[in-house]
């Protein structure tokens, strides 16, 4: 004969203890996986809210890379310039040098073309991401130069970049088509700048790149025949490509500015998200340590008592045999 005993405490614990058993490898998971929410099935409205969010921490991950890129485009223009101010600052030196009763104009000259060689190289070596600023080989040089400079809020939500933009003009300092483009190789007339009276057209340039489109007017340079109202000439026509030079690396410098403020502020934002994403579905793992040792004090309580309850069943079980 087969007896069959089973009590409403039996059931009950064992009840108990399967919902002991669920909730410890619940947590148990979200230890190891270290995610509190790490499917829609375990809490659809925070996993909804965290992959919106995480899909905008990666938008602005990319934005922080271009604006990366574009920063590093305007700092390489804009440490070029700040080398070509130098350089011109000391061609400037030679020229007033040359002033002087007595110097040797023909040595003045030979530092004078090292100066220029300088200037070239500077402007042919300032190149990023296949990008040059400073040196101009098209027949139709561009209008503008472009780079991402910040970002918006798309009408769909979505974060979209902007770009910012410099006129190219202002930053071309060699034009190998046409030397008239270029603020180096372009002739200017001294007379616009230090009128003597006349009507006499006055043009230096000071580089020769050996544009297609030459230059009108003289090089400067020193020889010992250079007379003193050249050498002003010159000295004007100098001042005036030191000029624009210096206004340009003032552009530049307010244009990286502009751009560094941009990629603090989205790596900032990109970190906040990562963050308030962190504080919807990761695990708090001193909370959740607790719990698990709290759920294996209860497992083995729970276990205990169907032990118990079995016991007395066996013991009844063999009153009835």
């Amino acid at each position: 004969m087969t007896y069959k005993i089973t009590s409403a405490g039996q059931v009950n614990a064992l009840a108990a203890l399967r919902i002991i058993n669920k909730d410890a490898a619940t947590v148990q998971q979200q230890v190891s996986s270290g995610k509190s929410v790490e499917t829609a099935a375990d809490d659809a409205t925070y996993w909804s809210f965290a992959s919106v969010m995480r899909s905008d921490s990666s938008s602005l991950q990319n934005i922080h890379d271009a604006l990366g890129v574009g920063a590093s485009k305007v700092d390489t223009a804009y440490t070029a310039m700040e080398s070509l101010i130098d350089q011109l600052g000391n061609i400037r030196a030679t020229l007033v040098t040359a002033q002087e009763a007595g110097v040797d104009k023909t040595k003045l000259n030979t530092s004078l073309g090292e100066m220029k060689s300088q200037l070239q190289t500077t402007v042919l070596t300032t190149n990023f991401a296949g990008e040059n600023w400073l040196l101009n080989r098209d027949a139709t040089p561009p209008t503008s130069r472009s780079v991402i400079g910040g970002f918006v809020r798309g009408t769909s939500g979505d974060y979209q970049a902007q770009t910012i933009s410099f006129p190219a003009a202002q930053t071309v300092m060699i034009d190998m088509t046409d030397a008239n483009r270029g603020v180096l190789t372009q002739a200017i007339d001294a007379n616009t700048l230090n009128p003597d009276g006349s009507a006499t057209s006055r043009n230096y340039y000071l580089v020769n790149a050996g544009s297609t489109t030459p230059a009108g007017g003289t090089e400067i340079k020193l020889d010992a025949n250079t007379t003193l109202p050249q050498i002003k000439d010159m000295l004007a026509v100098v001042d005036s490509m030191l000029k624009s030079v210096t206004a340009t690396a003032a552009g530049l410098g307010t244009m990286s500015e502009r751009i560094s403020d941009r990629v603090e502020y989205t790596a900032n934002m990109s970190d906040l998200i990562d963050k308030n994403v962190g504080a919807l579905i990761d695990t708090d793992m001193d909370e959740a340590s607790t719990r698990q040792k709290a759920l294996l004090t209860q497992q083995q309580m729970a276990v205990q008592a169907v032990s118990i309850l079995n016991t007395a069943a066996s013991k009844v079980l063999i009153l009835l045999q």
